[in-house]
């Protein structure tokens, strides 16, 4: 099996040297697809040995990075792309957890909820509560299995990516996978990775730093993903009413 790991950066001039270098530990071949950044992350990166780079001129998102990475990944003819925060967030030492749980299924996602790790530490109260809130809401209404709708700690099977066909850009994009991924039929297994909140106060930016904006934002991503033109699938318009949805 041949795999990548891929990590969107932004503005993680204090984190990523250390972050790749760890990455490296497990993994061989390594993306880092750099979002535009302004902190002299991009002048770290052409210093860094052995590792593939794409670089956006502008900040075009978090969503916008990790489709980069999945075209990459289509375009180099990997098997598995596991994708991976810059932020501290994600131990590179779970890679081949990830790796071996993708046996049986097209997504592993790790999860912070699925169970309890020495080395967590507390989420903050609004992102603990908007992501219950949402997982609760995709896990009715799409009938997935779900305990964290958000972690960007995954792994995903080429056939999965060439199906596929996400155009979220920001923060909201692992709303619109979850929801193709069931129009899809795609297998989805969760495993827990510990829960690690390096920088709590660490803003989303823009309208998202309010909570109730953001859970609003998140909802009409959702709601519009059930528009999305998937190959071979009718419109997800028959979905029966869900009182705890939207």
């Amino acid at each position: 099996m041949r795999w990548l790991t891929a990590v969107p950066v932004y503005n993680e001039a204090k984190h990523v040297r250390g972050v790749l270098a760890e990455i490296r530990r497990y993994s061989p071949n390594i993306l880092v697809v750099n979002d535009g950044s302004t902190d002299g992350t991009k002048e770290l990166l052409a210093a860094e040995p052995g590792i593939a780079r794409v670089d956006h001129p502008t900040n075009r998102g978090y969503g916008a990075a990790l489709v980069t990475a999945f075209r990459y990944a289509l375009d180099q003819d990997y098997d598995v792309l596991v994708t991976m925060d810059c932020d501290g967030q994600h131990e590179p030492a779970r890679v081949p957890v990830l790796l071996e749980a993708i046996h049986d299924c097209d997504i592993v996602s790790g999860s912070r909820y699925f169970r309890d790790f020495r080395q967590d530490t507390p989420a903050p109260s609004d992102r603990r509560f908007i992501n219950a809130t949402v997982t609760r809401e995709i896990n009715a209404r799409y009938g997935l299995d779900l305990t964290d709708s958000f972690c960007g700690f995954k792994a995903y099977r080429r056939e999965a990516l060439e199906k596929l066909r996400i155009t979220e850009t920001g923060w909201g994009m692992p709303l619109q996978l979850w929801v193709q991924a069931a129009r899809l039929g795609l297998r989805v297994k969760e495993i827990g990775v510990p829960r690690l909140y390096l920088d709590p106060n660490r803003a989303f930016g823009g309208m998202l730093n309010d909570p109730a904006e953001r859970l609003a934002y998140y909802r009409g991503v959702l709601a519009a993903a059930e528009r999305d033109v998937l190959p071979g699938l009718p419109a997800y318009d028959d979905l029966p009413a869900c009182s705890e949805c939207w």
